[in-house]
């Protein structure tokens, strides 16, 4: 198993898994859109015996405007 970790953009800081370690660029759906992640550097963790393989993969673009909306537009928070 391989594990992408998340850099930048509205999947900042997420663990997702990676089918493919040697994966350059991920296109995933986001809300109504698609957002554009592409690998950073060589996969690490690459051992038998040193827990999943982690790829880092930094944010590129969105199809469209990324806009987060609110539930409530009267709560302040």
């Amino acid at each position: 198993m391989a594990i992408a970790r998340m850099q930048g953009g509205p999947l900042d800081g997420q663990l997702l898994p990676l089918e493919d370690p040697e994966m350059d660029r991920l296109i995933l759906p986001y809300s109504e859109t698609q957002v554009v992640y592409e690998r950073a550097g060589a996969p690490e963790n690459t051992g038998s015996d040193d827990g999943p393989t982690e790829a880092v993969f930094r944010f590129v673009e969105a199809e469209d405007d990324i806009v987060p909306e609110r539930d409530d537009e009267n709560d302040p928070w």
